[in-house]
């Protein structure tokens, strides 16, 4: 009887984080593409931008007027998806039901300088962009009604950021997201039944395997996972049991920042363009409960599959029936390691 083959054979492969599965058709990479194809994005932008509404100085839509910060900044978004002040009602009617949402929404601008992205910038840089992280998801999970705080970062215009300016941003919520709570159903599965945590475990197996590994210094992990979606999908882990961003000491920061810088860098050279991606750290909800079981990671989800101007759209049997790719996470492991540590825009001829 023929065995299977993951790297030719169509199969389903599971998510252990949130116990969903993703299709693999590894057969499908041969297949000719006459589809969409992107443009390119321009990656020359000034230092400086008077128009902006991110850059030092400059007056925002709302009226408001950034200080000329030096460094990182971060403000409550002047059209937040969520607000304080939501009435604390809810809807019913039936088979309908709505209840209120409250919540803060921020923006953290990585750098004063408009042309800096994060593989752009010095590891010093990066790691003030954690210093803010870590101090926004402590302040704010301690608010009351703030029960899960989601750090993302949506980079270029195929992720639908609205303005070029570096910057993430920060949504903190009275609610536990759906994403998060399949998560921590996962985790806490197996802290209960394993006494250990799930990701850990994970990695120090991904470690063993060293099949999907694309980058890892003493602190951290960066690998494409197992069950990835996303073409080039990368996740970076902690390879210690930490439930947030705000246990790093200060030398786990810098190894933090290093492999943040690293991955990006190697997202930028493999199609020698500024590369898009959604970005986010998951990590234990900020609802008072000790969340042992909880191991905080931040995931990558590029769209580019073949060039910087071919993507991959998730529709059709994605849409109606679950997550399906064709590269296997192998072959996207493979690719991104082999790359260079320096970006291609900073090379000598």
């Amino acid at each position: 009887m023929m065995s299977l083959n993951l790297d030719e054979h169509p199969h389903r492969r599971h998510n252990i984080l949130t116990g969903e599965w993703v299709l693999v058709s590894p057969h499908r990479t041969k297949r000719p593409w006459q589809g969409k194809q992107e443009g390119t994005v321009s990656e020359e932008r000034p230092k400086y931008d008077e128009n902006c509404y991110l850059c030092p100085g400059n007056t925002r839509a709302s009226g408001e007027v950034n200080p000329n910060y030096e460094s990182t900044y971060s403000f409550t978004n002047d059209f937040s998806a969520l607000l304080s002040d939501t009435p604390d009602d809810g809807y019913e009617d039936g088979l309908l039901r709505a209840r209120n949402e409250t919540g803060i929404c921020k923006v953290v601008c990585f750098s004063p300088n408009h042309s800096l992205t994060l593989p752009l910038m010095k590891i010093e840089a990066i790691e003030k962009v954690i210093g803010l992280w870590q101090k926004e998801y402590t302040e704010l999970g301690a608010m009351e009604n703030i029960n899960h705080v989601q750090i993302f970062e949506n980079k270029g215009e195929l992720m639908g950021c609205s303005n070029p300016h570096p910057h993430g941003q920060i949504w903190a919520q009275c609610s536990v997201p759906q994403e998060v709570e399949k998560k921590s159903r996962q985790q806490l599965h197996y802290w209960r039944k394993n006494g250990a945590s799930l990701l850990q475990d994970y990695l120090i197996q991904e470690i063993h395997l060293n099949e999907r590994i694309v980058a890892q210094n003493e602190d951290f992990l960066a690998l494409v996972p197992f069950w990835a979606v996303w073409p080039y999908e990368v996740m970076i882990a902690p390879k210690k049991h930490y439930q947030n961003i705000e246990q790093l000491a200060k030398s786990e920061r810098t190894g933090f920042a290093e492999i943040i810088k690293e991955v990006t860098i190697k997202y930028d050279n493999l199609f020698e363009t500024p590369f898009p991606y959604s970005m986010g750290i998951h990590q234990a909800p900020t609802d008072g409960a000790g969340h042992e079981e909880w191991h905080f990671h931040m995931s990558f989800y590029p769209p580019l599959l073949r060039s910087a101007t071919v993507r991959k759209f998730m529709v059709g049997y994605e849409m109606f029936a679950n997550p399906q790719r064709d590269i296997t996470v192998e072959q996207a492991a493979q690719t991104l390691r082999k790359l260079s540590n320096e970006h291609y825009s900073q090379k000598s001829d």
